[in-house]
Parts: structure tokens; sequence; C-alpha cells
């Protein structure tokens, strides 16, 4: 069993963010720990919603945990909701990465092209800052474009582009990288490329230094399955596959999630994981 520690949002009336992840790490055999960046009302589809920051909070957490000895195996960052919060995750995750802990970092920005409303070009420049202490980043095709200053095209990249982007996110000093949600050459897929340094998860080099899994699109937006896909992948990574292995093995739950749940009628709630927990 594993110790990981999720610092990402809370959301009530939804199953994203953390309320996704948990009961997925749990489900998958690990200890899970949380440190909320943000407790929110809903997802910001419904058109109105209340955040509160809880960077305060966190100031207080991280000194306590440290005085008690607690330490973690893994962590996940996600969502961040001010410079202040992602410079203090940072340096706590960089702190903890010297101690041996692996480092999982979602650069949640933006999607579509776009970065989200409240995520401003200093935020950009703060997840690089994360991300440069990262074992591994999991950014979507936006998000890595931002990441590396690359023009968003809505065609997708072609396969050499691919390879530039993702040595570009290596570059920036996180030791793996995936993007998601990304077309290539026409294919939708995830692409990866591990490392070349020692790092927290197995690793083959049978694998390729660089992969692409392709996947069928299903029409209509779930919230929360990017969330869904980090735990699965995380989870058996921490069980010991490779990064290849717990890619396909996260975007082959990932489908058979959207799968049963195509139907449900509010899809801004996300997928009730708890019901789902069979399909892991």
């Amino acid at each position: 069993m594993k110790q990981i520690l999720l610092i990402n949002d809370v959301v009530g009336y939804s199953h994203v963010g953390m309320v996704a992840m948990l009961p997925i790490l749990t489900y998958l055999g690990h200890a899970t720990y949380n440190l909320p960046t943000s407790l929110v009302s809903n997802t910001l589809d419904y058109g109105r919603f209340n955040v509160l920051d809880t960077t305060d909070y966190m100031r207080g957490v991280i000194p306590v945990w440290k005085e008690l000895g607690f330490s973690f195996d893994a962590v996940c960052t996600g969502l961040m909701f001010s410079e202040e919060q992602a410079r203090l995750v940072a340096a706590y995750c960089a702190e903890l990465r010297q101690q041996g802990t692996t480092i999982y970092v979602d650069p949640i920005m933006g999607d579509g092209g776009r970065l989200y409303n409240g995520i401003t070009h200093r935020q950009v420049e703060l997840m690089r800052e994360m991300s440069s202490v990262a074992d591994l980043i999991l950014p979507n095709y936006t998000e890595a474009c931002y990441l590396t200053d690359t023009p968003y095209k809505p065609e997708g990249m072609t396969w050499d582009e691919t390879v530039g982007m993702l040595d570009a996110l290596v570059d920036i000093g996180t030791r793996s990288a995936l993007i998601t949600s990304a077309t290539v050459d026409g294919h939708h897929c995830v692409v990866g490329k591990r490392s070349q340094q020692p790092v927290g998860f197995a690793q083959l080099q049978d694998d390729g230094l660089y992969f692409l899994l392709d996947y069928e699109e299903i029409p209509g937006l779930f919230h929360g399955t990017g969330d869904i896909f980090s735990a699965v992948l995380i989870g058996h990574l921490l069980n010991g596959e490779t990064l290849r292995q717990s890619t396909r093995t996260a975007m082959d739950v990932v489908s058979r999630l959207i799968d049963r749940n195509r139907d449900l009628p509010d899809k801004c709630r996300g997928i009730p994981i708890e019901q789902c927990l069979d399909l892991l």
C-alpha cells in the first residue's frame, strides 16, 4: 500500500476533482490523503458558483504535517486558484521530491485552445515552475501548448510536432510527460515520453522512449473524466505498471465509464464513480 496525497479542489455538487479521485485510488489499494486547494459549490458550467480559496488553511497545514513527520510516497497536484497557492504547492512538492516522493502534476489550466475563467498567464508561468519539480505531468493538448508557448492548432499535430512538444515539456524539468486529448495525424490519442532517468515508477526500454495510444472519441462532454484518468493512471503506476501500460489502462477505464453513463441527463455532475468501481 502506497501513501498518496491529493492536492486539488473539492466540488460540492459534482463528482469531479478530489471527489472523483479519492474512491478510485482507495479502491486500487492506496492510502489516500487530501489537501484541498479550494471548496467549490459546483462545476462552473452551471453559470453560478461560489468558491472558497483555502490557501490560508494550506499555509497552516503544511508546517503541522512537517512537525508530525508525515510522509508520502506520491503527491498528485491539480487545480490551483491563486499565484500564492501555486508557489506554496510548488515549494512543498520540491521539498518532498528531495525526500524521494514521486510528484505527479496535472496542470489544470484550460481546454479547447483557451484558459479557464480566472486563470492568468502568470499562473501559466507558475505551473511551469511546478512542472519543473515533477516526475510526470499530464497536460491536455491546450495546456501543453500554453506550457511550451506553442500555437494551438484545432486540427492537431503531426507526429514530428508531437515529439517536439513532448521534448519541450521535458525541457521544463519534468522527467516524463503525457499529452491527453491530442490529435496526431488525424488520430485521437494520448501521447507520452517516458523518463530517461530513474523515477518512482516502473519503466521498460521495450516501451520505447515515445509512444502513441489511439482511442475512439465518444460524443458528449463528461466533467471529471480527466480526474478519473489521472487517478487510474497513478493508481496503476503505484501498483508497478509501466507508464505505457498504465496509460492504456486509464484510457480503457474512462471509455468504459463514459459508455455506461452516456445517458445521464446532467453530465456537468460527472460520473458517479462509487457506483462504477467494478469497471476499474
